[in-house]
C-alpha cells in the first residue's frame, strides 16, 4: 500500500515578500524557495540580471539612504504592501591586513550595507506591518558575529554582530504588536561571493587557490561536517521561519554552520 507524504501548509501562498539581494547566491535561493511556496516575491539588486524579469527586481543601492527609500516606495507600488521582509543583502569587500588596513571608508561601507540597510528598510516597512497587526522580518546575520575573521573581514563581522543585537531588540518591541523578528547566522556557504573571497586571498597572500580555501577553513577553526553549506540549505531555514509552522518563534537566532562555531 502506497502512502503519500503530506506537505504541511506553510501559509505562504499569496504572501507579499521582499528579499533583498535575491538575484544570486543565498538570496537567489531564498527568492526561489519562497516563490515555489506560492508567495508573491520581489527582490533587489544594484543591477537587474539578464536571467530575471525586471518585474521581480528593484534596481537600487541599499548601502544608501536614497536607495532604501526607493525600495520601500517601489515595493509598495508593486505589491500593494508587505507581509514578510528578508534582509539578506550584505557582503564584504575590505582588504586583508587586519584592523590597520581598514580606513574609515571601509568601516562606513560595511556598516551601511550589512547593518544600516536592514535598519532603514525595517523602519520603512514597519508602519505597514503595524497597521495590519502582522508581519515577519528575518535578518541574515553571520557566524562571524561570534567568530570574527580579523585578518580579512573584521568590519563585516562587527556589522553582523550589531545586526544580531539590533534584531533581538527589535523583536522584543514588535512581538506584542503581532510582528515576528528572527535572524539566521550562516557559516560558510558555497557561493560566487565565497569563491571571490578565496580568489582575493590567493592573490593578496600569493598562495594557490586551493591553499586559500584551506586558509579560510582554518580561520573558521574547521567545519565538522566537512563542507560549506549549499545556498538552498539556508533558504530552507528562512522558509521555515517565515511560515506558519514557526508562528510562535521570535527573538531567536538560528545558526546554520555545519557545526563550525565550537560553543553552544
Amino acid at each position: 500500500m502506497e502512502h503519500s507524504i503530506k506537505i504541511p501548509d506553510e501559509g505562504l501562498i499569496g504572501k507579499k515578500i521582499l528579499v533583498t539581494g535575491g538575484t544570486k547566491g543565498t538570496g537567489r535561493a531564498i527568492f526561489e524557495r519562497l516563490k515555489s511556496a506560492g508567495a508573491n516575491v520581489i527582490t533587489t539588486a544594484r543591477n537587474i540580471p539578464g536571467d530575471m524579469s525586471a518585474n521581480t527586481v528593484i534596481a537600487a543601492d541599499l548601502s544608501t539612504i536614497t536607495g532604501c527609500k526607493a525600495v520601500v516606495a517601489e515595493t509598495v507600488q508593486r505589491l500593494g504592501g508587505i507581509d514578510i521582509l528578508i534582509n539578506n543583502a550584505g557582503g564584504s569587500d575590505t582588504p586583508l591586513g587586519g584592523v590597520l588596513a581598514l580606513e574609515d571608508e571601509h568601516w562606513a561601507a560595511e556598516l551601511n550595507l550589512n547593518l544600516l540597510a536592514a535598519v532603514r528598510l525595517d523602519k520603512g516597512f514597519l508602519p505597514m506591518m503595524l497597521s495590519q497587526g502582522s508581519g515577519v522580518i528575518v535578518h541574515i546575520s553571520s557566524i562571524q558575529r561570534v567568530l570574527p575573521l580579523q585578518e580579512s573581514t573584521l568590519a563585516y563581522a562587527a556589522a553582523k554582530a550589531a545586526l544580531s543585537n539590533y534584531s533581538k531588540g527589535l523583536s522584543n518591541e514588535m512581538a506584542p504588536k503581532g510582528i515576528r523578528v528572527n535572524s539566521v547566522a550562516p557559516g560558510g556557504i558555497k557561493t560566487k561571493a565565497a569563491e571571490r573571497m578565496a580568489q582575493r586571498f590567493s592573490e593578496q597572500m600569493n598562495i594557490s587557490l586551493e591553499e586559500a580555501w584551506v586558509k579560510i577553513m582554518d580561520m573558521l577553526g574547521g567545519v565538522p561536517m566537512g563542507r560549506f553549506a549549499e545556498p538552498q540549505e539556508i533558504a530552507e531555514m528562512v522558509a521555515f521561519l517565515v511560515s506558519d509552522r514557526a508562528k510562535y518563534i521570535t527573538g531567536s537566532e538560528f545558526r546554520v554552520d555545519g557545526g563550525t562555531v565550537p560553543t553552544i
